[in-house]
Formats: structure tokens, sequence, C-alpha cells
């Protein structure tokens, strides 16, 4: 099914002109910096359609006559077609006062063509703009949207109520049309994970391409302070929820975490063209560790590290192998980790955080590539 570009005009593809917004004049046209750049690229490479959808206050009235907006409104669609751009429809509401049409942006009714037509993928189709307005289209139209933000804070003041739950609908939020083609060339690795068996209940959400947020919680605090480390200094957003039989001991909670999170990570990474595939290395004060990685699709651990202690804080020792090992057959990567040192905590953490490093430096993809890391190739 074809998924749809929903973008906006003012603000999005050309800059807005106050104190009026409205582009009624040649003097005020200014294009967005590298906008035909990368929607050409955009329109060149993806399979989006594109369709324009516009809130034009008044068109027609006296304060905006018909004859000052469509000679703009024309040359920019020329200067677009030019490029390669083209859009499949242009949809404006020019009701006035504006507050009175069922067609105007954030509602949905001059688009209700698209929500019927099967053939679109509504869902995984974007609204591009810049106001709270194409945020709410989006949650209006049940896709997600792509906020070029103004002011810093998403809505403002307009709509502080009800942020959370827009917040919910934004994909991405830029100025830079750069980031809002590699976000739609290469998308969110982006998964939420569930593995539930008699001895564990674990929920995984993981984004490879976040920005370091975790929420962690297994039972054993020094087990969600190492996995925090993943979080943080892999530069991923990582949810884990685990209900385990800790009654029993803290075998299954680590063990089972493990395999949850190499399944999560197995299916984020699926497609590996442009990815980097390895990664490696780093000390901690008197701890040296190395971390070798390989998100190649076959499992294998080499374990150089031993522990002087049972346990650190409530985490037996010999349950940090286990979860590296669960880890690599549940992704299918190798790990080859060797640590040396003095101090047991240290020792660990510098282990967690030479593993976040290698898998941030391996999940690492170039947009404009389109490489596939492997020289066996595919039959």
């Amino acid at each position: 099914m074809k998924r749809i570009l929903f973008i906006d005009r003012d603000g999005t593809l050309i800059k807005e002109a106050p104190p009026t917004y409205q582009i009624d004049d040649f003097s005020k046209l200014e294009f967005y910096p590298a906008m035909f750049e990368y929607m050409g690229r955009i329109a060149r490479e993806l399979d989006f359609e594109l369709v324009m959808v516009t809130n034009q206050d008044g068109l027609g009235q006296a304060g905006f006559p018909d004859d000052t907006f469509w000679p703009v409104q024309e040359f920019i669609m020329r200067c677009l077609e030019s490029e390669g751009i083209h859009f499949s429809a242009v949809h404006i509401d020019k009701s006035f006062p504006a507050d009175k049409s069922p067609g105007r942006k954030p509602e949905i009714g001059m688009l209700t063509g698209y929500l019927n037509n099967k053939n679109y993928d509504i869902e995984g189709s974007y609204v591009i703009g810049d106001r709270i307005t194409d945020v709410q289209l989006a949650k209006n139209l049940g896709c997600s949207a792509i906020w070029i933000k103004q002011d810093g804070t998403l809505g403002g003041k307009e709509v502080k109520d009800s942020l959370q739950e827009l917040q919910k609908v934004t994909a991405l939020e830029s100025t830079r049309w750069e980031d809002i083609y590699k976000f739609l060339k290469c998308g969110l690795r982006q998964v939420v994970h569930d593995r539930n068996t008699h001895e564990t209940k674990i929920h995984v959400e993981l984004n490879a391409d976040g920005g370091g947020k975790a929420d962690i919680h297994t039972g054993l605090h020094f087990f969600d302070h190492m996995l925090e480390q993943i979080a943080r200094h892999g530069n991923m957003d990582l949810k884990i929820q685990v209900n385990g039989d800790l009654q029993v001991d803290e075998h299954h909670t680590i063990e089972d975490t493990g395999i949850a999170l190499g399944e999560a990570f197995s299916k984020a990474l699926a497609d590996k063209r442009g990815m980097e595939r390895y990664g490696f290395a780093l000390p901690m004060d008197d701890a040296e560790a190395r971390v070798l990685l390989d998100f190649g699709g076959r499992s294998w651990i080499v374990w150089n590290a031993s522990f002087q202690r049972e346990k650190i804080g409530d985490v037996p020792t010999e349950m940090f192998f286990h979860f590296f090992k669960s880890f690599s057959d549940a992704a299918r990567c190798n790990l080859n980790i060797e640590c040396h040192g003095e101090n047991e905590h240290h020792k660990i953490e510098a282990i967690f955080k030479a593993f976040a490093k290698a898998v941030r430096m391996a999940v690492k993809r170039d947009p404009l590539s389109n490489h596939l890391p492997t020289t066996k190739g595919i039959v």
C-alpha cells in the first residue's frame, strides 16, 4: 500500500511572512534552506505520494484576493516540479472566519478521499508541518507527524494540556530538511518486544536511533544500573520491565533479559543496509575493557573476564557471562569480551559501557549508502 506525505506549505516548504503570514507577493517568497535538495531526494528515492495541505485564511476575500495568491502559488509549484518534486494533489482551505470549516486543518474533511482509499497506508504516512495544527492533523488522520519546530517547545502554551498526547504522534522534531530526509530514508529502528515464559515476563521497548533514555526495572538494582549504561552510552532509548522468579534466584531474570534484549536487537536491525556492523573498546579507571562486536547474523562469544567477588550489588558475578551469551545467541552477533583490572565494580561497569559503545558504532548508519556490509552476497 502506498504511503503519503501530507505536507504543509507555509513554514515548511517556504518561510512564513509575519505579521499577516500571507504570501501574497513575490517579495515575501523565500524557500526553506536545502528544501529542494532533500525534497528532491525524497521524491526520487522514496515511495511516498506527495499531497500539499495548507490553510489560507480568507483567500478570495478583499484582504487576500485570488489574483495576489495564485501567481505565487503557481510559481512555487513550477519550481518544485522543475526539481522533480510532483504533488499528486493540493488541498487549500480558505475558510473565513477560520474556525467554521470542517476541512481546515486540523480537521480532515478535505482528506476523506484518502482515508477511504484502501490502497493507501495511512498508518505508515506522515504529516510534515510547522504548526501544532499539523501535529493534530496527524493525530486525527491516524498517522505520525514530522514537526519543523520553530520555538523549541512542541505547540507552545496553546496546547499545554494536550502536549503529552500530541508528542506520541510526533516521530521527529527538526528544523532541517536534511534530518527529515534521513529519517524518512532510514526510519526509526524501533521495536516493542515481549517474551513470556513460566519463569519470566519481559517487556522491551528499544529505539536504536534514540537519545539515551533509560527506564529499567528488573528487580535487581545493580543489573538495572548496568542496563542503563547500554542506553546512555549507546545513545539509544531502552525500556525494560521484568517480572521474574527472583524468589528462586537471579538466574532466569538475568538470562532471559539477555535473550529478550537480543531478540529486540535482531528485530530492530533486520535490514543492515548502510550499517557499520562492527564496533569495539574502552577503559574505566583501573579497568580496561575490550568489547568486539559483529552484528553479522551468527552467534559466537569469547569471554575473557573473571571476578573475585561472588556478587556485585545484588547480582552474582557468574551471571554476567550468561547475560552476554544469551544476548549473543538471540541477537545473532559475535561478541568478544575481555577485561582486566583491580576493582570488580569498575570491571563489570567498563564491560557494559564498552558493550554500549560497540553497539553504538555497529548500528551507526549512513542514509546516503545502500551498502550491505558483507561480501557473501544474497542468492
